[in-house]
């Protein structure tokens, strides 16, 4: 019975009140998630007398953190996309095989991640950006946090099959009770316990562990309609090669937003020194901000777009994705305004230090110049990931980052006397060409291919 009322809602309910329905505690779970992000950030950076390099060793230790991410959504963004279409053909005994596989897989990436970033922390920050002073804060903060990578990557990859089966509230629910509880332990352990990052590092181990079981205990239990079974926690290349094909687009999207973060540090504390890689942290949580609501609204969209792909009713299929586009552009909007007109505001929220505030600032109004668009550019790469097109959304999450961005890091300092704007430069500049490329590259293969399989 709860199968068939899933399978209906996503088959027949009208598309924006079942848009509104799913996207609304995904974004919920991801602004949610964002402050479990971004709380870490904004209390060490206002620790007394060492807040503002202590935020910059944080900042160098982002890499990691968001490659463990990575991990877990190459698997979780693979795997749940592959399910649903499964489920929109009626076959929920592959469905549960996806799900069982993808189990054994993350619980082994997770053992790899741990004993590599352990064991190589410090050599690992100091290539990413750190410097002698930022060090004794990124070191002590990056080992206590990969012994908890496990909760991590279950929570994370997990979750995502839990809102693809159209159960998006408990998926909310998930992120909440781990950002709650993470914000109620921060200045607990941090200042209370006098602990500093290694109390903020303590406090999401904890509340990511807190997580996880809640993640499993949903999936082993009565209410899902897909479930974790012990016959099918295993590796089968025919079930993962699939799920692995399709989850390298997002794990290049997150994975190279850690390439990525390392070549900034680097060169801006090259040109600009550590406050100038303090000024890139809070950029990056700005940026964060701009990012986690609309992969919320995508992950609202994906179940539909996916089901009813499998289901080969493609006029859900188009309508679900024009609502998403245009509430994705809106929020883009609304964020790239906020950032033009009180840069200083956001600023002062991750720092009260007045030179890294002004500095922060300036590079602001630069590096999120035309971030205004970027809603389309996350609307049809996440729907080519629904469709399934692996090879169409690899291409479009290699070509803003590797193809353009990470380049023009390095190139365009050779053109500007201000090495430090150059730098900054190359995000608004890539963003621009990127969103042209997708929405051209969309437009003419996605929406074209909607109309062949309607007729």
């Amino acid at each position: 019975m709860e199968q068939t009322t899933e399978q209906n809602k996503l088959a027949v309910m009208p598309v924006g009140k079942l848009l509104v329905s799913l996207a609304m505690p995904a974004i919920a779970a991801q602004i949610v998630n964002l402050l479990y992000n971004m709380v870490d950030r904004i209390y060490i950076g206002h620790i007394p007398g060492v807040g503002s390099l202590a935020l910059t060793g944080l900042g160098v230790t982002l890499p990691v953190v968001i490659l463990v991410a990575a991990f877990a959504a190459l698997v979780g963004f693979g795997g749940a996309p592959r399910a649903s279409i499964a489920m929109g053909k009626g076959d929920y005994e592959t469905a549960e095989r996806i799900l069982g596989n993808c189990v054994f897989t993350l619980i082994c990436l997770a053992l790899v991640l741990t004993a590599g970033f352990y064991v190589f922390a410090e050599p690992i920050l100091y290539a990413f950006g750190a410097s002698e002073d930022t060090i004794v804060y990124a070191l002590p903060y990056l080992q206590l946090y990969v012994l908890g990578s496990i909760f991590v990557l279950l929570t994370t990859g997990l979750n995502a099959f839990i809102t693809s089966q159209g159960f998006a509230s408990v998926g909310m629910k998930t992120v909440m009770i781990g950002a709650g509880l993470n914000i109620v332990l921060d200045p607990l352990f941090i200042f209370a316990f006098d602990m500093g990052v290694r109390g903020a590092a303590l406090a999401t181990v904890l509340s990511q562990a807190v997580s996880a079981v809640w993640v499993v205990l949903f999936l082993c239990g009565k209410k899902t309609i897909l479930h974790i079974r012990r016959k099918n926690i295993k590796f089968s290349f025919r079930i993962m090669g699939p799920v692995l094909a399709l989850g390298v687009s997002p794990f290049i999207m997150q994975s190279t937003e850690s390439l990525l973060s390392v070549c900034f540090n680097t060169s801006l504390q090259k040109y600009g020194g550590d406050i100038a890689v303090g000024a890139m942290t809070i950029l990056a949580s700005i940026m964060q901000f701009s990012m986690m609501p609309l992969q919320g609204l995508t992950q609202g969209m994906q179940p539909i777009v996916s089901f009813n792909y499998g289901a080969k009713n493609m006029d859900r299929v188009r309508k679900a994705f024009l609502l998403t586009l245009g509430s994705c552009l809106c929020y883009s909007f609304t964020v790239w305004l906020l950032a033009m007109l009180v840069p200083g505001g956001l600023a002062k929220i991750f720092s009260s230090d007045a030179a890294t505030v002004e500095y922060t600032r300036w590079a602001m109004r630069i590096y999120m110049a035309v971030s205004c668009v970027f809603g389309a550019q996350i609307a049809c790469q996440q729907t080519f990931v629904a469709l399934g097109k692996a090879v169409h959304s690899l291409f479009l999450a290699v070509l803003r980052k590797i193809i353009l961005l990470i380049p023009m890091i390095y190139i365009l300092p050779h053109f500007f006397e201000n090495k430090v704007f150059a730098v900054f430069l190359a995000e608004p500049v890539s963003d621009l060409l990127a969103v042209t490329t997708t929405v051209t590259l969309f437009f003419c293969t996605a929406w074209k291919l909607m109309k062949k399989v309607e007729r």
